[in-house]
């Protein structure tokens, strides 16, 4: 009788207890990390295969948008209802630069400010008990006469690494280990990585497209990985919930 009131009071307990609480990732950044539309594909941010590494108690939230900098996402109102909503154990994957840099575009922002602008993302998300990681600009594809890759983001990426050393941030560089990525393809084989596409290959661009900033499919699955393995590296707790692919 006793394990009879037993087992149903396990089953009772069971049925009432709480459900396992998900951690939320949210990306903050530019077009290279975000959500494409169809009419872009096969144009792929690396935050959309990154989302699915990981097991079912992790919830990605990519707020990243094309064309923004550190400052207009700010400006934009983009970043207020990330922070309204974090919660303690959260993480927020900062990456900005690319359109940071460009003194010709409407998103400049000078380098003090790019400064003050990742210093203040780090901060308020601590203020809410969220992990910040701060990534530098993902690499483009810019090679040299000789067929060396060129970094095309010194400046700035320097600036994120001193934000993240100043503040104790995690860091992931994108910048090199993406440059090492581009090298490792060559000068041909890396277009593959890219949204390269010649006239008529596909519905979304008859003409053609030489696009050497936003990934394929291929190039931005390597990125995510990329940013997964920095996850391992640096030892976040987000580690334990990648998704390990059962051994054949």
């Amino acid at each position: 009788m006793m394990k009879k009131l037993l087992f149903f009071a396990g089953l009772f307990l069971t049925a009432f207890s709480l459900p396992p609480k998900t951690v939320k990732v949210w990306l903050i950044g530019d077009s290279t990390m975000s959500v494409k539309d169809v009419k872009a594909y096969p144009e792929t941010g690396w935050g959309m295969p990154f989302a699915n590494f990981f097991d079912s108690s992790v919830v990605v939230d990519d707020r990243a948008k094309n064309g923004r900098s550190s400052r207009t996402f700010i400006e934009e109102g983009l970043w207020k209802p990330v922070v309204e909503n974090l919660r303690e154990g959260d993480y927020v994957f900062i990456q900005f630069g690319h359109n940071d840099e460009v003194e010709t575009k409407k998103s400049y922002t000078s380098p003090e400010q790019f400064t003050t602008n990742l210093t203040r993302y780090v901060s308020e998300a601590r203020a809410k008990k969220a992990i910040p990681v701060l990534l530098t600009p993902v690499a483009r594809r810019k090679f040299d006469s000789t067929g060396t890759v060129l970094g095309t983001h010194n400046a700035y990426s320097k600036l994120v690494r001193e934000v993240a050393t100043k503040n104790n941030v995690p860091l992931i560089d994108l910048d090199l280990e993406g440059q090492a990525l581009i090298q490792n393809f060559g000068v041909e084989g890396s277009k593959a990585l890219f949204n390269h596409l010649q006239p008529g290959e596909h519905p979304n661009y008859p003409e053609g497209k030489t696009d050497d900033t936003h990934f394929s499919e291929l190039g931005a699955r390597k990125v995510a990985e990329m940013v997964l393995a920095g996850i391992k590296n640096l030892k976040l707790p987000l580690a334990a919930h990648i998704y390990q692919p059962l051994k054949k």
